[in-house]
């Protein structure tokens, strides 16, 4: 007889792992260098979900309520199918049917970027909390960097793109309308 993995025991004597309760890890910080330190620090552990703040954190554990006259499910899931999401553990970006790999530096801003989709980063800031090094924050660096992520958001088809704000810094913006995602 071959060799039985404990998933599989668990399947044969008739307990579904799915409904065992399992451990959460819930982070509240603002600052996203901290979200991106913890995440490194706690990989593995178990799921970890990272929020800005305690509205933040409501919001993804209430219960969904629709007011009357919205839509049902199915049409609200079609309208975010178009929705950029981010795969953090295969480092990959996606729009609808469409995929890109992103690098670890591509990847990295893009995740800081969208922990707070309205916030005009300045450079320095990106640098930081993207290269990790603090006293090398050259802006050519992120401007070079910024160049290809454009590139490959619009080869997704996707309406977010990374806006520069004159004398400030850079946003991730969404043309269409809000639609940014994680997964």
């Amino acid at each position: 007889m071959g060799a039985v993995a404990e998933d599989d025991e668990a399947a044969l004597d008739g307990s579904d792992p799915v409904d065992e309760p399992f451990p959460l890890l819930i982070a509240v910080t603002s600052s996203p260098a901290e979200r991106i330190r913890l995440a490194e620090r706690l990989e593995g552990i178990a799921p970890l979900l990272l929020v800005a703040d305690l509205d933040e954190l409501r919001r993804l554990i209430a219960p969904p309520q629709r007011p009357a006259g919205t839509p049902s499910p199915p049409a609200l899931a079609a309208a975010t199918d178009s929705a950029l999401v981010i795969d953090s553990h295969r480092s990959t970006a996606r729009c609808q049917d469409r995929e890109t790999d992103l690098t670890r530096l591509e990847h990295d801003l893009l995740v800081c970027l969208t922990t707070e989709p309205i916030r005009v980063w300045s450079y320095a800031e990106l640098h930081r909390s993207v290269w990790r090094d603090e006293g090398r924050e050259r802006k050519a660096d992120v401007q070079s960097l910024v160049k290809r992520l454009r590139r490959k958001l619009h080869e997704l088809g996707t309406g977010a793109t990374i806006e520069a704000v004159r004398g400030v810094g850079l946003r991730l913006t969404d043309r269409q309308e809000p639609r940014i995602g994680r997964a």
